[in-house]
């Protein structure tokens, strides 16, 4: 297939991360209305399987993690992930969300016809549009990922302002939750108020201290005498089972309950969402919560929730921020910084100034 053909088959490599699939919402949007009558496949890892756009695409291929993580067996893996991919096929356009040198190897190896992606990690070799990094790498992932989508059904909109709607569109976009994630399985909200607490992330430099997140449960309790849902995966279990057991803090954990994808009705009735620089925080704001993040070691300006709902960052910037690693490298008493300077207080007032 030449590149200017319109496309019958395309298979696109999924975002590896919770957040970063979120924001990727825009591009798959973008993509199923640039091409309507395209067969669309997502390929991506177990984890973020529940939460593809079911709405916007047509099949998902599942890859298959490494039995171990050692070379070898990641090499073995991925070509077990070609050779499923292959036997789907054949397939005219390949968009390669992520920038590792496996992602866009594991579509060459699928021997997709027409490969886009940006020229990252020694792979220009492997693709056919290959997109300079910059200035792209400093721009918020939405838009690097709409970047990546072909020129003719690029929109002229910034991807910032996909939920705000623009005159190009001809009515604004909506996530249809039960259309884009089917469950039979969904989490039902409570009947009375309440708010949620997402208290994980998978980065250190990332996670307000336990002892914040029980601080501002209790003055969301004694002040308004709101009950809240804590919310989050079996790695936030210890957490949500001990801020739930702390006396004053009218909580109830809701962890490990399923997948992201049937939480979707706790964040879309919440009378709002607290929430780490995380997946979750990316998750309540396409559902339509008003987000509230604690915001640690990221750069907002890449990747800031979007979604209907309204996002609220609270930060304290020290001369480090932000340094966008996973793990503090500042020694005591300077080590996580960046959290550590914001209080309760702060927290509480940004919420009862709305």
């Amino acid at each position: 297939m030449h590149h200017t053909q319109r496309p019958r088959t395309i298979v696109v490599r999924a975002p590896n991360w919770l957040g970063d699939q979120i924001l990727a919402y825009p591009f798959f949007y973008y993509l199923r209305r640039g091409y309507p009558e395209a067969h669309i496949t997502v390929a991506c890892r177990p984890w973020v399987a529940a939460i593809q756009f079911r709405n916007l695409i047509d099949d998902v291929c599942v890859l298959p993690p490494p039995r171990r993580a050692t070379w070898w067996h990641k090499a073995q893996a991925l070509e077990r992930q070609a050779a499923s991919l292959r036997v789907r096929g054949p397939w005219d356009l390949g968009l390669c969300l992520p920038n590792a040198f496996a992602a866009a190897w594991l579509l060459a190896r699928a021997q997709v016809r027409w490969r886009r992606g940006y020229q990252t990690e020694v792979r220009g070799w492997l693709l056919h549009d290959r997109l300079p990094w910059a200035p792209w790498g400093s721009r918020h992932r939405a838009a690097a990922y709409v970047h990546i989508l072909p020129e003719s059904i690029r929109p002229q909109s910034p991807a910032q302002d996909f939920w705000q709607g623009t005159p190009s569109q001809d009515t604004p976009p909506v996530f249809d939750a039960q259309r884009a994630w089917p469950t039979t399985t969904l989490l039902e909200p409570p009947e009375q108020p309440y708010w949620v607490l997402a208290p994980g992330s998978m980065a250190s430099s990332r996670r307000w201290p336990a002892e914040k997140f029980a601080a501002l449960a209790r003055d969301i309790t004694q002040q308004v005498g709101l009950p809240g849902l804590v919310v989050g995966g079996s790695a936030e279990t210890a957490l949500a089972q001990h801020l739930c057991q702390t006396p004053g803090l009218a909580l109830t954990d809701m962890t490990a309950r399923g997948t992201v994808a049937a939480a979707w009705p706790l964040f879309r009735h919440a009378r709002f969402t607290v929430s780490n620089d995380s997946g979750l925080a990316h998750v309540a704001a396409l559902c339509g919560s008003p987000v509230y993040i604690v915001w640690g070691a990221g750069n907002p300006a890449k990747t800031r929730p979007l979604g209907p709902g309204p996002v609220h960052i609270v930060h304290y910037p020290v001369a480090c921020w932000p340094c966008e690693r996973n793990v503090c490298h500042q020694a005591p008493p300077q080590t996580l910084a960046c959290l550590q300077g914001i209080e309760p207080a702060m927290v509480w007032k940004d919420i009862q100034l709305r």
